[in-house]
């Protein structure tokens, strides 16, 4: 009888001690997946406040350069393309979302640069103070767009890195629905080379 209470004991204590692991297992995956939305938002955020500034620029240029009207357009319909494409906190596992709103992204930063290669043809453009201080606060968010999405491919490499590990992978797909988050990937135009002639 006494053995009995022993070996029941020990069966009750491991059973206790697997729960707890379980659930110190998923709250660990619950904190990183709140880590990989949270950095997931930081870089919305960046591109909200790149699309916000992007109006004014385009009005301090368009006082400039009446004629250059097809690149001004080309970054309003950018930015409104770069705008409808929404991904939630949700569909970071959608590797399509991912690369859809990637590729609008990557579209107004094109139409951006075209318009400031634009500015060099207009001396008056480029010393007016206005477009001076757009022109900083574009490079500046790029620049911030740039740490936010290092930070978010961090968190992503992070989080999908332990859900891909034993015995976390057997938690999750028993007492959870998450699955791995899709990252940026280098748009195929990035990868090349630059051509440089003279």
């Amino acid at each position: 009888m006494k053995k009995g209470w022993i070996i029941l004991s020990i069966i009750v204590a491991l059973v206790i001690l697997c729960g707890i692991g379980v659930v110190k297992t998923l709250n660990g995956m619950i904190g990183m997946d709140e880590g990989v939305k949270a950095s997931w938002s930081q870089v919305l955020n960046q591109y909200q406040r790149r699309s916000d500034l992007i109006p004014n620029l385009v009005q301090t240029v368009k006082g400039y350069a009446t004629h250059e009207q097809e690149t001004l357009s080309a970054v309003i319909e950018a930015r409104a393309n770069a705008t409808k494409t929404v991904v939630s906190p949700e569909m970071l596992s959608n590797v399509e979302a991912i690369q859809a709103f990637q590729k609008n992204q990557s579209a107004l930063s094109s139409a951006l640069s075209r318009l400031m290669a634009v500015s060099e043809r207009y001396p008056d453009l480029k010393a007016n103070q206005n477009f001076l201080d757009l022109q900083s606060q574009l490079e500046g968010t790029e620049n911030r767009i740039t740490v936010a999405r290092k930070d978010y491919i961090d968190s992503v490499k992070a989080f999908n890195t332990r859900i891909r590990k034993i015995p976390t992978i057997w938690i999750v797909r028993i007492f959870s629905d998450m699955e791995p988050k899709a990252s940026f990937d280098i748009e195929p135009e990035a990868q090349a080379a630059p051509t440089v002639s003279f």
